[in-house]
């Protein structure tokens, strides 16, 4: 059953609505929450190339586009979502739509599902609710209450994937940026320590920050940030570079072209948009030589260009969030069935685990490859009954 007027609402809005179905390289490493063993286990149920056949049988052929993303070739999210209708209408299952489950009960060797359409016995459930990322898809976490009721421990739940919104200082550079993209590092410091540094595009907007690597990073600021802990971001305008390696850099630019002015020495490595909005900020002229720089100035401005503070004063929440980080405690779960190590007969899959990945895919594959574990585990457990 499923609670939304017409399923598959995330899927229809998922990369730009052509739904980044997976990745060509998928592992662990790609994923924050529970235990990356666990995470590898589940993902081995169904491997990339086995989601790939899949999909290809089902009439839904991929393509790769950059950083391994996988997207239908027909660009549209719409025939994925057909493709998985079409298939489940030949496994022989059935789709209520518009029917909310409310409540799961353990009744003897039964599962009594209380739902807005009345009561059913089972003898499995797949809790597949979602988190809470995009209510309006119908992901309120309404799961999350359903699986404490059997003592499941809940990591409190944040967004993920999530745009930043920075404060609105006179030395903020975001609103003046607002539309320009380029690559960074994002370094993510908590408490005092490097919790995270992460590695990819950065789009600037007129509340703060979006982009690849400020969605990847978003989870960690939200995660500290609900810990009670102090959180703090800053990003390099040259990804893979410190100081000492951008302040070289400068002074090698100075050496080889001496006469040119520190504005268009700084637009010739970064979008002049932001070498401009940069100079202006740390109270530089723009038509001094670069070569005329005191030191104190040049490496004033190496310490700014590989450590410049993105203050974060809020994310943009669960309405624009593309994942859940936070949920089940994965170590309750048998990441051989994705059966519940409280409940017999009780499985979780996708997003109400403590589970998310990073953008590119990797969330719909884990949803894929959770389920495809589940399904065997319910086959076995329905074999048994039936003996």
């Amino acid at each position: 059953m499923d609670g939304a007027r017409k399923p598959g609402a995330k899927i229809l809005v998922s990369g730009g609505a052509r739904c980044n179905v997976t990745n060509a390289r998928v592992t662990e490493r790609d994923f924050w929450g529970g235990k990356r063993t666990v995470i590898r286990r589940v993902l081995n149920a169904l491997p990339v190339a086995e989601t790939i056949a899949f999909f290809a049988e089902a009439g839904v052929t991929l393509h790769e586009e950059e950083h391994g993303k996988l997207f239908p070739d027909s660009n549209r999210a719409r025939d994925v979502l057909d493709a998985l209708m079409r298939a489940l209408q030949r496994s022989g299952a059935g789709l209520t739509a518009e029917t909310r489950a409310t409540a799961v009960e353990q009744v003897g060797d039964c599962l009594q599902v209380d739902t807005s359409a009345g009561r059913l016995d089972a003898r499995a459930v797949v809790l597949a609710t979602g988190g809470k990322s995009l209510p309006k898809t119908g992901s309120d976490g309404a799961g999350y209450e359903i699986a404490r009721r059997f003592g499941h421990t809940i990591v409190p739940p944040v967004p993920g994937l999530a745009p930043l919104v920075l404060a609105g200082t006179p030395d903020a550079i975001h609103s003046a940026l607002s539309g320009v993209a380029h690559d960074v590092d994002v370094e993510v410091r908590v408490d005092g320590s490097v919790a995270v540094r992460l590695t990819g595009a950065l789009l600037w907007t007129h509340f703060g920050v979006s982009g690849p690597v400020v969605l990847n990073a978003s989870r960690h600021w939200s995660r500290a940030v609900q810990e009670g802990r102090h959180v703090r971001l800053s990003l390099s305008f040259f990804p893979g570079e410190r100081f000492e390696q951008v302040d070289a850099r400068l002074a090698a630019i100075a050496a080889a072209r001496g006469t040119t002015s520190l504005g268009k020495a700084l637009a010739s490595i970064l979008p002049a948009s932001v070498a401009g909005v940069v100079v202006d900020r740390l109270r530089l002229d723009p038509a001094s030589a670069l070569s005329q720089l005191t030191r104190a100035d040049r490496r004033r401005l190496a310490h700014a260009l590989a450590g410049w503070p993105l203050p974060v004063v809020d994310s943009r929440g669960y309405n624009y969030a593309e994942v859940t980080a936070g949920g089940v405690a994965l170590d309750e779960i048998d990441p051989a069935t994705m059966e519940s190590r409280k409940c017999p007969g009780l499985f979780l899959v996708g997003e109400i685990l403590d589970v998310d990945g990073r953008i590119g895919g990797f969330n719909f594959q884990w949803a894929w490859s959770s389920a495809r574990a589940a399904a065997g585990g319910v086959a076995r457990r329905l074999t048994r009954a039936e003996r």
